[in-house]
């Protein structure tokens, strides 16, 4: 099984009812792989109810790729078990560190853009393709610092990475958006130098703005700007799976749908153009979300 390339939601767990038994019925779902990671419990119990009737892609954010301590071989073993379970669409990572002499950070903290760190996150996204027996898709993260050891851009470093692992990419919009805005790159820049055959899924999100540059918290609703990269994107990448991913400030799920809904538009001209591609039901089923209330 594949993700279709159509548009879905993060599922989280004010919406698990809507979603496993309510009207609602996006085209896949993505949830949080270490939410999962207990061998049994309610938790399983609803991810098992919500595979059943939708693709369901693990999003996992405590590897910890980019740290220099050994790959945690209980998280991998974890989501390994939970790979075997549940036999997932996809499954996803970040490019980033978060971990160093067992404190593990709450943010995704950005690696210097180096050859050095390409080999050393490429070494590790092998370990864990190995070990789950399957490709995966690897972040790149909003970052609110650049270091002076920088030799590559941060398109140029994501796609080292992901040549050198075997990996593929997961192109979130709204980060690219947030880093151009605070490092003073061209957003377009990041888009066009990305090879078109490397990113296997979107995602759209929200950020701040605050007096010190844009923050992501995946809090607000997708904004003008992200919508028009995302445009973009789908011009040179095609049609592929696109998250809308909603963490804070969760709406009611029929306003989910509808930003599903726009990014589904998108991408259905893009595969109406190209004479293929599956529709999606998110449409339809936004308008009967948005009128059951």
């Amino acid at each position: 099984m594949s993700l279709p390339p159509c548009a879905g939601i993060g599922a989280r767990a004010a919406h698990y009812s809507a979603l496993q038994s309510g009207p609602a019925q996006p085209a896949w779902v993505e949830v949080h792989s270490e939410n999962f990671f207990a061998e049994g419990g309610p938790a399983l119990r609803q991810l098992d109810r919500l595979a059943e009737r939708y693709p369901v892609s693990l999003h996992g954010v405590g590897m910890a790729l980019g740290s220099v301590a050994p790959l945690d071989r209980d998280h991998l073993a974890a989501l390994a078990r939970l790979e075997r379970r549940l036999a997932p669409a996809q499954i996803s990572e970040h490019l980033c560190w978060g971990a160093v002499e067992g404190w593990h950070s709450n943010d995704l903290l950005p690696m210097p853009y180096t050859d050095e760190a390409v080999r050393h996150l490429a070494e590790r996204i092998a370990i864990v393709q190995d070990q789950l027996g399957r490709r995966i898709l690897i972040e790149n993260v909003s970052c609110y610092v650049r270091f002076q050891q920088d030799t590559l851009t941060e398109w140029a470093f994501a796609t080292a990475v992901c040549r050198e692992a075997g990996c593929g990419l997961l192109l979130d919009l709204n980060n690219v958006y947030v880093n151009a805005c605070n490092h003073g790159f061209a957003a377009e820049d990041f888009i066009a130098g990305i090879p078109v055959d490397l990113p296997g899924e979107f995602h759209l999100g929200g950020h701040e703005i605050t007096p010190w540059g844009l923050v992501d918290t995946h809090g607000t609703p997708v904004c003008t700007a992200v919508w028009t990269l995302f445009e973009q994107a789908v011009a040179r990448f095609g049609a592929l799976p696109t998250l809308i991913e909603r963490d804070n400030q969760l709406p009611p799920l029929s306003e989910l749908l509808a930003e599903a809904a726009r990014a589904e538009g998108v991408l259905q001209v893009t595969a109406g153009a190209a004479g293929a591609g599956s529709v999606s039901p998110v449409a339809t089923a936004t308008a009967t979300a948005t009128a059951a209330g």
